[in-house]
């Protein structure tokens, strides 16, 4: 696929402009591009000096339910208080829109900051701030979103990445037996029965904020899973005392809300080693994007192959050993 036929190739600032004009807006500036890529989303001010972010759907991924069960979500989170960016919607109540073949959504521009992960303060407002998504996301379950299923999830991530032209021939033996004993660890998981609706991809870049106050955006990944997968990427020191600080520091912010199963900490390493199998088989997926291989060129280096497969082991490993979170 080459840059002039892929969908996403037509979205030029002219096109943007004229999809949120045709909403009613007015736009005197030029849309400026955000750091997305898994959808284009671009950030606009309207003649009213509102700021703006527009997302376009990447074609294909999500169907209409799916997008608009993101978008009712946010509108519940809102109306319950919890700080959220809840889509635009016109005088019918629509909030998924449609120019030129792109579906869009419109959500008023949240500014701030991504938290740092080392100061306690930044810790417990997160925990606080997911805490109030929770309570909300336990009231109903999605419909048509996603479930949280690790073993289809990392088959699924397997498979991509090794039909792909990626890997070299003494690569390829190496993967298969290493995301084999991961998808088999993976399986062998007891996964708690009780699932919610949750943001699904709480890294930094969604998370912004100022001092003690933040918010999550962009709930593009939102399905129905343990409470755990919105908490374990605040979890990042290697150091104990410092990773229990955290661990301390996010539980006490969380349980302002609702209470937490500490059992759900034993799945911090199997999500963790899930995510590692999703995000490069997810580089290989979306390659033929042309934003991919000027974003990611080091994907088509043999040594960034040798790397993750080190990674996927050391997970492999601890997942065959009893390490287990301690609350």
């Amino acid at each position: 696929m080459t840059d002039a036929i892929h969908p996403f190739a037509r979205l030029e600032p002219a096109r943007v402009v004229a999809a949120v004009e045709s909403l009613g807006f007015w736009l005197p500036g030029e849309p400026f591009a955000l750091n997305s890529y898994e959808n284009r989303v671009y950030l606009v001010h309207d003649d009213e000096r509102r700021r703006w972010v527009v997302k376009f759907y990447r074609p294909g991924r999500w169907t209409d339910a799916q997008i608009q069960e993101e978008h009712d979500f946010l509108a519940e989170l809102e109306a319950a208080g919890v700080t959220v960016a809840a889509p635009w919607r016109d005088d019918a109540g629509a909030s998924l829109h449609r120019h030129d073949d792109f579906r869009f959504a419109l959500f008023p521009h949240l500014p701030g900051q991504a938290p740092e992960l080392d100061n306690p303060e930044h810790l417990f407002a997160l925990g606080e701030t997911i805490g109030a998504v929770h309570v909300v996301g336990e009231r109903r379950a999605f419909v048509h979103r996603r479930q949280l299923a690790p073993r289809a999830m990392a088959e699924e991530a397997a498979e991509t990445v090794l039909a792909s032209r990626w890997l070299t021939d003494h690569q390829r033996p190496a993967y298969e037996r290493i995301s084999r004993g991961l998808i088999e660890a993976l399986g062998t998981r007891d996964w708690p029965a009780r699932e919610l609706r949750v943001q699904g991809d709480c890294h930094l870049g969604n998370m912004l904020g100022r001092d003690e106050h933040f918010a999550l955006v962009d709930f593009d990944d939102c399905l129905m899973a343990p409470a755990v997968q919105d908490l374990w990427m605040l979890l990042t020191a290697e150091d104990e005392g410092e990773r229990q600080m955290q661990l301390s520091e996010v539980i006490e912010g969380y349980e302002q809300h609702r209470d937490f199963d500490r059992g759900e900490l034993a799945l911090v390493e199997p999500l963790r080693a899930l995510r590692l199998m999703r995000h490069s088989a997810w580089l290989v997926a979306r390659w033929e994007d042309p934003a991919f291989p000027q974003a990611f060129p080091w994907l088509a280096d043999a040594g960034y192959w040798d790397a993750h497969l080190r990674e996927l082991e050391q997970q492999r490993v601890m997942l065959d050993g009893t390490a287990r979170w301690l609350s």
